[in-house]
């Protein structure tokens, strides 16, 4: 399991130790009925041109922060969308005493869920030690279902690489570092990784760069994800955050989704 996972997954290890009428997610029936990934129309596709600014399938983030190892605030300002671009944004915080943290960051996510298809963006991401630009996937107890991931995530400290990585129902420990051949915080790269029942296949610039097959894989419809942030006590994982240069800016300007359609 990655070090930005491991808070998540002590405040459900933590519902579940409690009493039931306390436990959150204790026989809540939102998650015995979760949505299958198996649940897609051809309707479903689409592709969201960033230049064109905001649209209706997506929103930022706004009003809370995920906890340890986030050292940040999700704020809408953190989250632009002009000059032909998204822009996710780690700064200081406008508030750090209400917000708790001193630091703030952008998120931007799908309002729906999506199934078994393929998944695609264009980004540019984030070079600073301590911050994360990533495109994943997510669905879990936040959202009434298991915890269930599917990630791309570059890391601020060397970013020729890129960390691959899946959670089904919690439990990950999937992470894999693929060296890019390019400095991903240079230029836009496409990101893609196809999700099927029996597979994950990630993808760099329309090239296979690894896959999973033949695993317990997720199978829990998951919203669209995209994130800047900075971490606090991961130093291992992350390096410390040098926030020298705020504010700091990863780049999108397209999201695609094909579902796999039988």
């Amino acid at each position: 399991m990655n070090m930005r996972k491991k808070a998540l997954a002590a405040a459900l290890f933590a519902a579940l130790a409690m009493p039931a009428g306390l436990a959150p997610y204790m026989d809540n029936p939102s998650v015995a009925m979760a949505a299958p990934a198996t649940k897609v129309k051809a309707a479903d596709a689409f592709e969201v041109n960033l230049a064109k600014g905001e649209n209706a399938l997506f929103e930022a983030s706004n009003g809370w922060t995920n906890g340890m190892p986030f050292n940040c605030f999700w704020h809408k300002e953190n989250v632009e969308l002009k000059d032909g671009r998204l822009t996710l944004i780690v700064d200081k915080s406008p508030n750090p005493e209400a917000d708790k943290v001193p630091y703030s960051g952008g998120e931007y996510r799908s309002k729906a869920t999506y199934g078994y298809g393929r998944y695609e963006v264009v980004m540019k991401a984030i070079k600073n030690d301590g911050v994360v630009s990533s495109f994943f996937t997510y669905t879990g107890p936040s959202e009434g279902d298991p915890w269930d991931e599917i990630d791309f995530e570059v890391l601020g400290k060397d970013t020729t690489q890129v960390q691959l990585n899946y959670f089904r129902d919690g439990q990950g420990g999937h992470e894999k570092m693929i060296d890019l051949g390019f400095d991903a915080a240079d230029d836009f790269h496409t990101y893609a990784f196809e999700w099927r029942k029996d597979s994950i296949i990630w993808f760099v610039d329309g090239k296979e760069v690894f896959r999973r097959e033949n695993e317990d894989f997720p199978v829990t419809k998951q919203k669209i994800m995209m994130n800047a942030w900075n971490g606090l006590g991961v130093d291992e994982w992350l390096k410390p955050f040098d926030d020298s240069k705020l504010p700091l800016r990863a780049e999108y300007k397209s999201i695609k989704y094909i579902p796999f359609v039988d």
